[in-house]
């Protein structure tokens, strides 16, 4: 099989890594944004309330999280959007798109456990479930999650019993990586389809979502195994995929021209693309935490601004995370 319909029964098939709930975080495989401090869903949170509140967006409005984990990023949204604003929790509708039936029973419990009967949480198994007039739409770290294929020197991997060999690639992939100048690493599969998804879902959207990577390729790979918060390397001679396949998160970084050449051949406009630093800082990140330190301790605020650090540390998160912006 090729290599994309590998990844895609490693990490979503009967037993696959993300068919059931997995922790993020000290007791997980990884850490994300989202898992280092609840500042970042209420930085995007405050940059959606200051379009509200401006009158850009309704009151109304459908806020969507794709591909939500346990639900913490919109949690932390509602939280944030509360304290701007109680009444928002209910003129607002809350939705999670999530696929694995599993995932969606611990989301509701979450909600449950942190907002009780205050907070009513909309699932869908599909984008396609959904027809609205408009949305505001939030992920992280959802392209780099996406099955990929292997390709170098016109050759595309195949997988036979947990071993790569290669073979002659399609010339339909070697057309798609053609404008990227792409000769070596991974085309991910499926973002054209998602971005028509998510396009087909609502007459107007703001889809907004960070991951790692760049607009351009670097003619290698950097696809790799997390697990227990060590990096594998997927062609480290050391890595045996049978031991690995299901166990461990596989991810790689994201082609994020391919992902804009993808919205946009479906009616979307790019709004923003730059650092994940430069955007929260844009969201209103610093004054919120002068706002905080107003109202808690000096030891609190200080282990948060640590926290924080993280997500805007150009060696660690800031520059190497992106947002992407589009508007239909």
């Amino acid at each position: 099989m090729y290599f994309s319909d590998y990844m895609n029964e490693w990490l979503y098939g009967e037993d696959g890594y993300y068919k059931e709930f997995k922790a993020i975080g000290k007791e997980g495989d990884f850490y994300t944004a989202v898992s280092t401090t609840p500042f970042f869903g209420a930085s995007i949170a405050n940059y959606l309330y200051k379009k509200i509140e401006s009158g850009e967006i309704a009151r109304d409005t459908l806020l969507v999280e794709i591909g939500a984990h346990q639900g913490h990023l919109l949690g932390d949204m509602i939280q944030w959007l509360y304290s701007c604003d109680p009444s928002l929790v209910e003129s607002m509708r809350f939705v999670i798109v999530e696929r694995q039936p599993e995932v969606q029973e611990a989301q509701r419990e979450y909600f449950k456990e942190r907002f009780g009967d205050d907070v009513q949480i909309e699932q869908y198994f599909s984008l396609s479930e959904l027809n609205e007039p408009y949305a505001f739409v939030v992920s992280n770290e959802i392209f780099d999650a996406f099955p990929c294929e292997l390709i170098k020197d016109d050759e595309i991997a195949v997988v036979e019993d947990d071993t790569i060999r290669w073979e002659k690639a399609p010339l339909s992939l070697l057309e798609k990586v053609s404008p990227y100048r792409q000769i070596k690493g991974e085309v991910a599969v499926g973002y054209r389809e998602f971005a028509s998804e998510v396009a087909g879902s609502f007459d107007k959207c703001d889809f907004v979502s960070f991951d790692y990577g760049e607009k351009y390729v670097r003619n290698d790979f950097s696809i790799r195994i997390y697990k227990r918060h060590e990096t594998l390397p997927f062609f480290d001679e050391g890595v045996r995929l049978a031991d690995e396949f299901k166990k461990s998160d596989i991810t790689y970084d994201v082609n994020f021209q391919d992902v804009i050449d993808s919205f946009i051949s479906v009616g979307f406009e790019m709004e923003y693309y730059e650092t994940q630093a430069r955007a929260l800082i844009r969201f209103g990140l610093i004054d919120m935490l002068e706002d905080f330190a107003k109202q808690t301790t000096e030891s609190i605020y200080l282990r948060e601004i640590d926290k924080v650090k993280t997500l805007i540390s150009p060696t660690i998160m800031g520059d190497k995370f992106k947002l992407i912006h589009f508007k239909k």
